[in-house]
């Protein structure tokens, strides 16, 4: 292979382990050159999008390495009766030159298949479709840890973000209608920060419904530490995505550029709890931009954790949303199937009547032997305590739950 110099068998046994090990060569080439892009340009710079556009990755990046002066391709990009500004384009090659490496594109690969990841690009089936809205600004590529078949829960996604210094109301409304909009068959996207997302997760996984989050870093090393069993239980039973490869830092950039995916791969996006300077308006606006539906949380007019969702709902056209039946309505889905509660039935493990989830989310933190105390349970299924106690409760008078040796237990089905 010529580009970078390295071999077509070594880039071959790098790339097919991520994608796909019946790819031809030219399918291999042009994912090499968009995992090589990936590590090269910052997430969203529309002037690599254009180029890679035009050209196709590999194209693009072999005139690149072929002349850094950049006038191979700016002559290839008139040849396809492509017009961009000639500043921009320099402006855009002084910012990558200085990335590009050989070892870095290796690595890259290496860290991957270390890390059991995926490489995802335009125009392989389980590409998320709705990225390409954003037009020049779409991902070049996307690098993904866990089930890469969570891909297609994106077409029946809602994206649920907040603060993350959240209030205890916050996180309790985010907890309701994650659970809700889970139970009517969506999918959540969000980005697995500290407060309204990490909350929407929680409930998303206590409900099992399919939940993707987006990362502003390399996949190798999840970010917020603190969350690093969280993401691993997305990892498990969903996905996180990155459009950076491994060894790559989130930066306060990468994030604003990170919401604006998450707006995107949603049917519409809720914001639940934010601060008047909240990163949270950052992706609301990145949703109006896209033509995304909008809603916001009302909150009490005396929290600042709610000034900036009066805001969308004052300046910004967003809807008022109190339940998930409202963000449905914001947002049907575009068929009617409800995987998450028919998994759950079948399981054999969920009450007749649980129509916000609370009960399964309970059992769902409960074991069969060993004994849990309502604060654990409460930390397990981000439900408060006082709510878990008068669940457990009913749960014992079906016969879900039992009392044991100071704790609870699930009871055999």
């Amino acid at each position: 292979m010529s580009i970078l110099g390295i071999a077509d068998a070594t880039v071959a046994s790098l790339v097919r382990p991520l994608t796909d090990p019946q790819h031809d060569r030219d399918a291999v080439a042009e994912r090499f050159a968009r995992a090589t892009w990936t590590a090269i340009v910052e997430p969203g710079d529309g002037v690599a999008g254009a180029v890679v556009a035009a050209l196709g990755a590999e194209a693009a990046l072999a005139a690149l390495l072929d002349d850094r002066a950049g006038r191979l391709l700016l002559h290839a990009l008139d040849e396809h009766g492509v017009e961009l500004d000639p500043g921009e384009l320099d402006d855009g090659i002084a910012r990558w030159t200085p990335r590009i490496s050989k070892s870095d594109a290796l690595l890259a690969l290496r860290q991957g298949a270390r890390f059991a990841l995926s490489l995802v690009v335009p125009g392989d089936p389980d590409w998320p479709a709705a990225l390409d809205d954003l037009g020049v600004h779409a991902p070049l590529a996307l690098w993904l840890r866990g089930d890469r078949s969570a891909l297609g829960s994106l077409g029946r996604a809602v994206a649920i973000v907040g603060a993350r210094a959240a209030t205890g109301y916050g996180e309790h409304v985010t907890i309701e209608l994650a659970s809700g909009l889970a139970d009517r068959g969506y999918a959540i996207v969000s980005g697995a920060a500290y407060g309204i997302d990490g909350a929407a997760h929680r409930a998303a996984l206590a409900s099992r419904a399919d939940t993707v989050a987006f990362l502003a870093g390399g996949l190798d090393r999840f970010y917020p530490s603190g969350h690093e069993a969280l993401l691993g239980r997305i990892v498990e039973h969903g996905a996180a995505i990155s459009e950076v490869p491994c060894g790559v830092a989130p930066t306060k950039w990468r994030f604003l550029q990170r919401n604006r995916c998450i707006a995107a791969a949603g049917l519409a996006t809720v914001v639940v709890e934010a601060g008047a300077r909240s990163g949270s308006l950052n992706t609301a606006g990145h949703a109006a931009a896209l033509g995304r539906p909008l809603g916001a949380v009302p909150g009490p007019v005396t929290s600042s954790a709610s000034a900036g969702c009066h805001r969308l709902l004052r300046e910004y056209d967003a809807v008022c949303v109190t339940t998930a039946d409202e963000i449905a309505e914001l947002a049907p889905l575009p068929e009617a199937a409800h995987p998450t509660v028919e998994r759950a039935d079948q399981e054999g493990i969920r009450p007749a009547a649980d129509p916000t989830g609370t009960r399964i989310r309970l059992l769902d933190a409960l074991a069969p032997r060993s004994p849990r105390t309502p604060e654990k349970i409460a930390a397990l299924s981000g439900l408060a305590v006082d709510r878990v106690r008068a669940e457990l409760g009913l749960l014992a008078l079906d016969g879900a739950v039992r009392e044991r040796g100071g704790g609870w237990v699930r009871a055999a089905p």
